[in-house]
């Protein structure tokens, strides 16, 4: 079993950064496909980006936060990053920290084991 635990979303302007971090629980978290997804009240969840787990550690991200947007990790400290640039109105949303035990990063929310409780992030225009 793994917990995730997000933290650092808030309120920013448009244009302004922020970063998201989550922590998991358990010994095993090299493991682990991680990733992010975010969520609009009466809209699907929509997947941001993933990161594999070590032993290549390649990226993936949506169009949409391509060039703004990095994921990253941490093995030792169990974490896993978004570091969030130039943020727009548009990029307010819950977002959720996942983790999957495949050795890729997957778009679909289905394919991931775990969820976080989500932290909100708002973006003024």
């Amino acid at each position: 079993q793994v917990q995730l635990v997000e933290a650092g979303g808030g309120l920013v302007q448009a244009g302004g950064s922020l970063r998201l971090s989550c922590v998991a629980s358990g010994r095993t978290f090299s493991r682990y496909t991680m990733g992010w997804f975010r969520q609009v009240p009466g809209k699907e969840r929509e997947f941001v980006a993933g990161i594999s787990r070590s032993g290549g550690s390649s990226t993936h991200y949506a169009d949409s936060v391509k060039g703004r947007f990095t994921v990253s990790r941490d093995n030792a400290k169990n974490t896993v990053y978004l570091q969030m640039n130039n943020l727009k109105p548009e990029d307010t949303a819950v977002y959720y920290c996942v983790a999957r035990m495949g050795l890729v990063v997957a778009t679909t929310g289905n394919e991931y084991d775990y969820w976080g409780q989500g932290t909100q992030v708002t973006v003024s225009s």
